[in-house]
């Protein structure tokens, strides 16, 4: 019988011990200056974009929404610069369409729900899922790290799985829809779980394993094809990463940054671990689910699962846990100092879900909420 991936032990390998790249997606919803809604103004965005930033900067499922995509590479400064870049050049693109660009989990004030983009996959999208679809727009931040050998991917995957909820905690960032307060941090994901591919990623056996799955979740029709694989973290079916795909799309780049730099240093200790033989920890899958779910409810405010125990904690304490483990990575990729002080900074300040509820209890207006989203996400 052939060795799971868990109890494959191998020599470390020298030559995956050098540094990761890391690269970032993010996902925008377009709004109405003067009332706040989604406004499928995407076509015309993109008509206004800088040549120079055309390439980085695309379509998403409906026409509320816009996506940038930074290149990948080792220096978070550089990461920074180019997301600033894209961030600001689409910002000034949907103001010349009259729109205004907005980095929040989905729609905080009501309105019509904006078409998908016509497209013929996203139409048979919508004839698959009905009513799962509409939503002002779910928007998403993707981290990407380099990991380019297939098994050793899969292996990852199998690690990251208890630590990916503290992320998506981290992340929260959509309190409110349709003109009201959820009592939930992120608000998307509680929307997007009701699509049938969203699902904490599995325990895999092998390479082969994962592909096997994804054979048959296509067989059955719960996906038109690979592309629509939405666990929590997978293999990009674009590049040779690690795709960690759990959270709201971050208000402010501090909070992009810390966000990217903390996958990097997960993924390369994980990397470390399975060289030296350490199995990954085979979570129950409803414990798992649980613990999403609760990161969606509390964000960093209230309690988290502890990844090792299962017991509620603090989720700040579980976030500090999670930065002691990686500090050691964090350190020789170069990003301790700058993540002590975005960490710092971040609990000092909240979520973007703490910061936005802090606003609307200072004004009760949602429209201080979004002039504040609008002016974090120019940056």
């Amino acid at each position: 019988m052939t060795p799971g991936v868990a109890e494959q032990v191998r020599p470390v390998d020298t030559a995956r011990t050098e540094l990761l790249t890391v690269g970032v997606e993010e996902e925008f919803l377009l709004t109405d200056p003067a009332t706040g809604a989604a406004v499928p103004a995407v076509h015309a965005v993109l008509e206004r974009v800088p040549p120079e930033l055309a390439g980085q900067v695309q379509l998403e499922f409906q026409t509320s929404q816009v996506e940038i995509g930074s290149p990948p590479g080792l220096e978070l400064a550089a990461l920074r610069h180019s997301l600033a870049l894209l961030r600001s050049g689409v910002a000034d693109a949907a103001e010349q369409a009259g729109a205004r660009l907005v980095a929040v989990g989905t729609g905080p004030v009501p309105g019509p729900v904006p078409p998908v983009v016509d497209k013929p996959r996203y139409h048979q999208m919508v004839e698959r899922l009905g009513l799962l679809v509409p939503s002002p727009g779910s928007n998403g931040m993707h981290v990407h790290v380099g990991v380019g050998e297939p098994d050793l991917a899969v292996e990852v995957l199998n690690h990251l799985r208890p630590w990916l909820p503290i992320l998506h905690a981290a992340t929260a960032n959509s309190p409110f829809y349709e003109g009201a307060d959820t009592d939930y941090a992120s608000w998307r994901s509680m929307l997007w779980e009701r699509w049938p591919s969203v699902a904490p990623t599995p325990y895999l056996e092998s390479y082969a394993h994962y592909q096997r799955l994804i054979d048959e979740l296509i067989a059955t029709g719960i996906m038109l094809d690979d592309g629509m694989l939405y666990w929590y973290s997978r293999l990009s079916a674009t590049y040779p990463t690690v795709e960690i795909r759990i959270g709201d799309v971050c208000p402010s780049l501090d909070d992009t940054i810390l966000i990217a730099a903390l996958c990097r240093a997960l993924v390369a200790t994980v990397v470390q671990e399975i060289e030296t033989g350490r199995p990954a920890p085979q979570v129950e899958h409803h414990r798992l689910v649980g613990a999403h779910w609760r990161a969606a409810h509390d964000g960093l405010e209230g309690r988290a699962v502890d990844p090792e125990t299962g017991d509620l904690r603090p989720a700040w304490h579980v976030l500090r846990d999670l930065f002691e483990r990686v500090r050691p990575q964090l350190d020789r990729h170069g990003d301790l100092g700058l993540v002590t002080y975005l960490l710092g900074k971040l609990h000092s300040h909240g979520t973007g879900a703490a910061r936005q509820r802090a606003i609307f209890d200072r004004s009760g207006q949602l429209s201080d909420v979004l002039d504040e989203l609008a002016r974090e996400t120019r940056g």
